[in-house]
């Protein structure tokens, strides 16, 4: 067996401290060194030397004008791969970087592959993505609510595709009536997205479509990608009218779908969305039509009940005006024979009122009253002067009595009142002081004096 001498100094001299390593030991520590430190990388070049054994397993060569790596692709990693790669393809490889230990060779284990110019594409699709995604162009705020249903519809297409054919051959089946305005453009190469973007102008400047069908058939990347073009997206975002995207196959996404109002998986599925299932709303009709047939049905039935109900509550308008006639015959004889009893009665009671008043005849009753207020008049002539005499006498009686106790008597007998300035009764000396000013009332005058002493 051979070996090799291994150490940290990278000596090759034999000793018993050093570790030897048998080769299968060497290359499976490569490996695991390799696997741990590169782990997934993507690697670009030329496939040569292909071969496919009957495991299913691929074997090849990636190599570019300086340089050639081993690469192996297994099985449950090839399957997903699309086309199979041939001599002189350039991909891209994702792969892990490895060592076959059965003879030591450096190698490649692709866990993906992709045709290199796909894959240029493919990252400036996800740049796009993610950039458009951070400015908010994708948020679900900004999408358009779809009319339902749409009064009239806009389809920016190839007017020659399978798409339109689609379409058109579904909204036929489905929804007829619809007005349906195409917008025809390219969907693929050079030319195509600025067409897109002025169709889409168009549309919008022209208003008479309230919901437009943007998309194309199935295709490979590069011939998807006008629809993953910024000015493309940007114009669908910026519709005023609402956006159905219908690019391609189901498994295939644009830059399209994520700012559309609505993504549909092919054109047909937009079609559709789009619009109401005319047998649907056909046999809805039709339930509606049943419905208000019996409505009306009922609503006659009712009807005629009625008229008949009526008809038999209806009497002629002869036999109507005889009634009236009868009736207005019986109101005259009543009419007649009550006025009769009133005239009556009113005559009996004029009569009784005629004998009653004759005694009370307004002359006499003049005459009567004079007398008595003749009599009345002498009675009241005797009781005042009667009561003027009395009080005469009493008035005399409270004079005579008033006088006897007046001070002005009092007076007339020698006495005086004696008043200060202020007009109070002076009682006492002490009432007084010298220099005030005094008033004596006598029976026959008054006297002003001074104060000049007090005693």
């Amino acid at each position: 067996m051979t070996k090799i001498y291994y150490s940290e100094n990278n000596s090759t001299e034999t000793t018993p401290e050093k570790r030897i390593l048998s080769v299968s030991q060497l290359n499976r520590t490569a490996k695991q060194l390799l696997e741990t430190h590169l782990a997934i990388i993507w690697v670009e070049g030329e496939i040569s030397n292909f071969s496919r054994p009957s495991s299913g397993h691929w074997y090849f060569t990636l190599k570019d004008s300086g340089a050639q790596v081993r690469c192996a692709m297994f099985r449950n990693r090839n399957m997903r791969v699309r086309t199979p790669p041939k001599q002189g393809d350039q991909v891209l490889l994702r792969a892990r970087v490895s060592i076959y230990e059965g003879r030591g060779d450096y190698q490649l284990i692709a866990e993906h592959m992709e045709d290199a110019g796909v894959g240029a594409l493919q990252r400036a699709y996800e740049e796009l993505k993610q950039r458009l995604h951070t400015e908010g162009l994708f948020e679900a705020s900004l999408k358009h609510e779809l009319p339902s249903p749409p009064r009239h519809l806009g389809v920016i297409t190839s007017p020659t595709g399978a798409a339109i054919h689609d379409i058109l051959h579904v909204l036929e089946r489905r929804y007829p009536s619809l007005p349906v305005s195409i917008f025809p453009v390219a969907v693929q190469g050079a030319d195509a997205a600025p067409q897109i973007v002025k169709a889409l102008d168009t549309a919008n400047r022209l208003s008479d479509c309230d919901l437009l069908i943007v998309g194309r058939g199935g295709g490979s990347l590069e011939d998807l990608w006008p629809f993953n073009e910024e000015t493309v997206a940007r114009a669908i975002a910026n519709s005023r009218i609402p956006i159905i995207s219908a690019v391609g196959h189901e498994v295939d996404v644009t830059i399209a779908d994520f700012v559309a109002d609505l993504r549909a998986p092919t054109p047909s599925a937009a079609a559709e969305v789009a619009t109401p299932d005319g047998e649907g709303l056909m046999r809805q009709f039709a339930g509606y039509e049943s419905f208000l047939e019996q409505l009306l049905e009922r609503q006659l039935s009712s009807k005629a009940e009625r008229l008949k109900h009526l008809r038999a509550r209806l009497q002629h308008p002869g036999d109507k005006l005889q009634n009236q006639n009868q009736q207005l015959d019986h109101l005259e004889i009543r009419l007649t024979r009550a006025i009769k009893n009133k005239l009556q009665s009113a005559k009996s009671q004029f009569e009784q009122l005629e004998l009653r008043s004759k005694p009370l005849n307004p002359q006499t009753q003049i005459q009567q009253q004079k007398q008595r207020l003749g009599l009345l008049s002498q009675q009241a002539k005797r009781l005042i002067l009667e009561g003027l005499n009395q009080n005469r006498q009493k008035l005399e009686q409270q004079a005579a009595l008033l006088h006897s106790v007046s001070p002005l008597s009092t007076l007339q007998r020698g006495y005086s009142i004696t008043n200060n300035k202020a007009g109070n009764v002076i009682h006492s000396s002490n009432q007084v002081k010298p220099g005030d000013e005094l008033t004596t009332k006598l029976a026959d005058g008054v006297i002003t004096s001074l104060v000049k002493n007090t005693t």
